[in-house]
């Protein structure tokens, strides 16, 4: 039976998107046919995550009914299929969110888990978006404003009647401001399954428009996803150690002002 989950957050900008691109890459890696879906039609950013903008066809299209859900699938990196959400202002005009039910039963035909990235927010499309799902990933930065609005969305899922997976703690700097996994699982009443470290490599992953767990595998982030993404799974994975001669060469080759 097809696993759908969608990843939300209450708060905007706390990574949900991100990671959610690299997490469906990450379950494909791991053999699952799966497809990330953007529900963000009116902030979408999973395709230039992913490299993928400009695709034909989108999602906007489907909901506006001038093409079907099949005509929006694509193969993306590491063999994940992707359905854009599209970015034309012209598309969102035509939407109608109540398409949305029908494009997702082929969906969900089509795969073995389908993740869906929700709106930030609590709007019309970001319920729509919660309550496709079966599953929750909640999203959130161990700040006090982003532990407030995740915490409304859990209150909200609950009664959609999702199941909550968890929380998965993003950007952690092991700041003592910062709120602990305790107090977060406190707050929430939901465990705590992945903690995500606060990652340079993430803004230059993004930069390329490239997976960062392809980009680079050895990175802190790229772990975690990849430990979070076989957890889902029930299956085992070994963190991948960054090759520490090789750092120490580029420290020394950046005080020497090589390149």
């Amino acid at each position: 039976m097809t696993r759908v989950i969608t990843v939300a957050s209450g708060k905007g900008g706390v990574g949900k998107t991100t990671i959610t691109a690299n997490l469906g890459v990450a379950l494909s890696t791991y053999g699952e046919e799966t497809i990330v879906l953007d529900a963000d039609v009116a902030m979408a950013n999973l395709e230039l995550i992913l490299g993928m903008e400009g695709k034909s066809v989108t999602l906007h299209d489907v909901l506006s009914g001038s093409a079907s859900i099949e005509d929006a699938i694509y193969e993306g990196p590491g063999g994940v299929k992707v359905v854009p959400a599209g970015i034309s202002l012209e598309g969102l005009r035509k939407i109608k969110m109540d398409r949305l039910e029908s494009a997702l039963e082929i969906l969900v035909e089509n795969a073995d888990i389908l993740l869906i990235d929700a709106p930030a927010g609590l709007e019309k499309d970001a319920l729509a978006a919660i309550a496709a799902a079966q599953e929750m990933i909640l999203v959130t930065t161990p700040e006090v404003p982003s532990i407030s609005d995740a915490l409304k969305t859990k209150i909200i899922a609950n009664k959609l009647g999702v199941d909550i997976i968890g929380v998965v703690i993003n950007r952690e700097q092991h700041d003592k401001t910062f709120l602990t996994i305790t107090e977060i699982e406190t707050i929430l009443e939901v465990p705590v399954i992945a903690v995500i470290p606060d990652d340079p490599e993430v803004s230059r992953a993004a930069a390329f428009g490239e997976p960062l767990i392809i980009k680079n595998p050895k990175s802190p982030t790229s772990n975690a996803i990849m430990q979070l993404g076989a957890d889902l799974i029930g299956e085992e994975y070994q963190p991948i150690e960054p090759d520490k001669k090789g750092v120490i060469a580029k420290l020394v080759e950046g005080l020497l002002g090589r390149r």
